[in-house]
């Protein structure tokens, strides 16, 4: 009783905060956690006409329909993972390099204004991003094929057409679109580095690199963690709305990818169950990878998710 009336002081105290996480709150309810009861339909028949507790249960069958009977199975997961792999190689050591070099500018009017135009790609949407890239890789039109044709006199590329190039331009693209954003918490954890460590370096004899090396870039591990793990989650995913822009059948042999097919299967040809046992296997797989990853680095470091 004591422990339920202090609870209620506490909400009471604080109700102004409580009521600023209110909408975040209700958000994840009904939008992540209230669509859970529909992973159900993974293991049944899923028909509309029966509704979820009226159809038929099946178990694994869509799963095993997925690995033993879909003849693209492995290729989709081969290119899932092959495309994050690079993902994790190239763009996510682009932003904590970028934040460097930002850290590093003395000029501040130069620095606010190279951070302003690497963040302007944020904020443009995936249909327009995929539009400059279908428009800039023309073969015939696109002013990368005219410079290369000027500039080296080289011969028009098809890049969305030919199987090789497409994870270079996806992982391109996304680099791009999102490392200038992605700066935005490394600028944070430099931020928050005692200035005083750099006065002592510099005391000692330390040179800029040296100085980079031993406090700036240890003063952002934790954030490169904790980031680091997060992004696991979404290691048997790409970005599906990007490549569904793109992809064609051309390219089909790198750039189909889980999430594509899912939707092929779930939107296009209305087989529910299917679709949604081969997307609960996506996120089995990014929750193992989290909480794996997580135990690894709180073995070894002081920080981690929980």
């Amino acid at each position: 009783m004591a422990q339920l009336s202090r609870t209620i002081y506490i909400l009471r105290k604080h109700k102004a905060l409580y009521l600023l996480m209110l909408p975040g709150i209700l958000y994840y309810v009904i939008f992540k956690y209230a669509p859970m009861y529909g992973i159900i339909i993974a293991f049944q028949d899923y028909s509309i006409g029966r509704g979820i507790l009226g159809s038929k249960f099946v178990g694994l069958k869509h799963l095993i329909e997925f690995f033993y009977v879909t003849p693209d199975a492995w290729k989709l997961i081969r290119n899932t993972i092959m495309l994050n792999v690079y993902d994790l190689l190239f763009h996510f050591p682009a932003p904590i390099i970028l934040a460097i070099l930002f850290h590093e500018l003395k000029s501040k009017w130069f620095k606010r204004f190279v951070q302003n135009i690497s963040y302007m790609p944020h904020f443009l949407s995936t249909v327009v991003i995929a539009g400059i890239l279908v428009t800039f890789l023309s073969p015939t039109t696109g002013v990368v094929n005219h410079l290369l044709v000027k500039l080296f006199g080289m011969e028009p590329i098809m890049f969305l057409g030919i199987p090789e190039w497409f994870r270079t331009v996806y992982v391109g693209s996304e680099i791009w679109q999102k490392v200038g954003w992605g700066t935005i918490l490394y600028l944070a954890a430099i931020a928050g580095i005692d200035p005083t460590l750099y006065e002592a370096a510099k005391m000692d004899g330390a040179n800029r690199w040296q100085q980079v090396r031993h406090i700036t870039f240890i003063g952002m591990v934790p954030v490169m963690i904790i980031l680091f793990v997060l992004s696991l989650g979404n290691f048997m995913e790409a970005s599906f709305e990007k490549i569904l822009l793109i992809y064609n059948t051309m390219n089909y042999e790198t750039s189909d990818v889980i999430n594509t097919f899912v939707y092929r299967r779930g939107i296009l040809d209305a087989d529910f169950s299917f679709a949604t046992a081969v997307g609960l296997f996506q996120s089995a797989i990014g929750f193992i990878l989290v909480v794996a990853a997580n135990r690894i680095v709180r073995k070894y470091s002081e920080t981690s998710l929980w």
